[in-house]
């Protein structure tokens, strides 16, 4: 089954192995050590990395090195940057509002 990844990337296990992989190779056993989670549900999480395309194994000898494939990130960037120019709009609108003096206060009015 080929997964998208979006799928991936919404859990947050997933999102730090894809960050400790892409600084750096690492066997299941490497990766496992930095979780509090089983070494089956790391390799769960490295088959749906692996099945969307942003992960690879390699095998050498009894070990099985992990490295990332972050081409497939772009999806998501080019997903999120049509979204870019909807908020800096909007950012830009409210700094222009927060920008602007505030309406002077008539003297003559009593205050409340």
């Amino acid at each position: 089954m080929r997964r998208d990844v979006f799928q991936a990337i919404a859990d947050p296990t997933r999102r730090q192995i894809i960050g400790l992989l892409a600084n750096a190779t690492l066997n299941l056993n490497s990766i496992a050590d930095n979780f509090d989670i089983s070494r089956p549900a790391i390799s769960k999480h490295i088959r749906i990395l692996t099945e969307c395309g942003l992960v690879t194994i390699k095998q050498d000898g009894r070990e099985r090195y992990c490295s990332a494939d972050l081409k497939q990130l772009k999806t998501v960037a080019d997903w999120t940057a049509q979204y870019h120019t909807f908020w800096m709009d909007k950012l830009d609108a409210l700094e222009n509002f927060l920008g602007k003096p505030a309406r002077p206060v008539n003297p003559r009015r009593k205050k409340q």
